[in-house]
């Protein structure tokens, strides 16, 4: 059996969640919502690579009318407490939380969440520790490598030397990417520094827009600072903690790995003064992690640690490898409806397990 996506999409994810099939499965437990934020007002999005995983304000109200309609809800202190056995969640218990800590998390996307009375649990990075102004090196490098005139270039600083080629859209996002995992193998100063040799070989300079904080390019890109973030957690929103600098953990050396979750922690711990009980991997994918990097976060004291793959009702819940369902700018309200309920992982299962079943009937 072939699954087909657009015609889920289009055709089968409307028509049952529509006739209310997907709130009537059996599946039950927990599913993990997770955002990276917000469309502020007046921005446009450049590529999907780079903005696929921002929503617009009102799809995220209706996902949230949603969840509250036909699932409960949990706020993350009570998800804490049902992890350390001291309250039993609801059924079909939903838990939203959002990465990265962009501006627009404050600006854009808690109003709607005060609106809507759901609790949140925001993992930041380090940066939004400090009163400084931040933004994410991964999303920088990318803007530089769209924004470059088409050629091929060599570029180097310390020990990283990278020669990319920047001609089609695919090009550069595959230059893009491979460079992305180069540089999370090296420490933040050092990724700083060929980030500033990448624009100044490629003729890129930071945009202006972003020393006017309100600006719609400004509450894209930047990160929250100390200001925003004691703000956030004052309005009841759960702080976590999502490294230092969002390197590729797996491909971090393990020293460095470990050094951005505990230093995470002890960093926005500092500045809330609070317990950081929550840690979740940049990136979230399986190539993300290890077996090594899955027991980090328990060592550096975290309650539980969260990925960015998987989730939905019905899945296994480990403490320190908590899946979650990926929403992205694409996705309908009836996906959504599918991925939380657990309808599109109980398809996925049944069509691994056909195509199994089939593969020993033909050999």
């Amino acid at each position: 059996m072939r699954i087909v996506s657009p015609f889920l999409k289009k055709i089968v994810y409307p028509a049952l969640s529509k006739s209310g099939l997907f709130h009537r499965l059996p599946a039950d437990g927990l599913a993990v919502v997770t955002y990276h934020g917000v469309l502020p007002p007046g921005y446009e999005p450049i590529d999907p690579a780079l903005d696929g995983n921002l929503i617009t304000s009102e799809s995220l109200r209706r996902q949230l009318r949603l969840l509250k309609t036909h699932y409960n809800v949990v706020a993350p202190e009570d998800f804490l407490a049902s992890r350390e056995g001291k309250r039993e969640l609801p059924r079909r218990a939903v838990l939203v939380t959002c990465d990265d800590g962009l501006l627009n998390c404050f600006t854009d996307m808690l109003p709607v969440l005060e609106q809507e009375g759901v609790k949140c649990l925001f993992f930041v990075t380090g940066s939004s520790a400090a009163s400084t102004p931040a933004t994410l090196w991964y999303e920088d490098l990318f803007r530089a490598f769209l924004q470059a005139p088409s050629g091929s270039y060599e570029i180097s600083r310390g020990s990283v030397a990278i020669h990319i080629e920047l001609t089609s859209l695919q090009r550069r996002r595959a230059a893009w990417w491979s460079s992305v995992k180069r540089l999370s193998q090296v420490g933040g100063e050092v990724r700083s520094s060929f980030l500033e040799a990448a624009r100044a070989r490629l003729g890129v300079n930071p945009e202006s827009e972003f020393e006017t904080r309100n600006s719609s390019l400004c509450r894209r890109f930047a990160l929250l600072k100390a200001e925003e973030l004691l703000a956030l957690s004052a309005a009841g929103m759960t702080i976590g903690a999502h490294t230092l600098t969002h390197p590729i953990l797996s491909l971090a050396p393990p020293a460095m790995a470990y050094a951005e979750i505990a230093e995470s922690r002890a960093r926005l711990e500092l500045l809330l003064n609070n317990r950081v009980w929550a840690f979740a991997y940049p990136f979230g994918d399986p190539q993300s992690v290890t077996p090594q990097v899955l027991l980090m976060p328990k060592d550096a004291g975290f309650a539980a640690a969260f990925l960015n793959h998987g989730g939905g009702l019905g899945a296994d819940l480990p403490d320190f490898a908590l899946p979650r369902l990926h929403v992205t700018s694409t996705m309908s309200l009836s996906e959504f409806d599918a991925h939380v309920s657990g309808f599109y992982a109980w398809m996925q299962r049944a069509s691994h397990q056909h195509s199994r079943n089939a593969g020993l009937v033909e050999a």
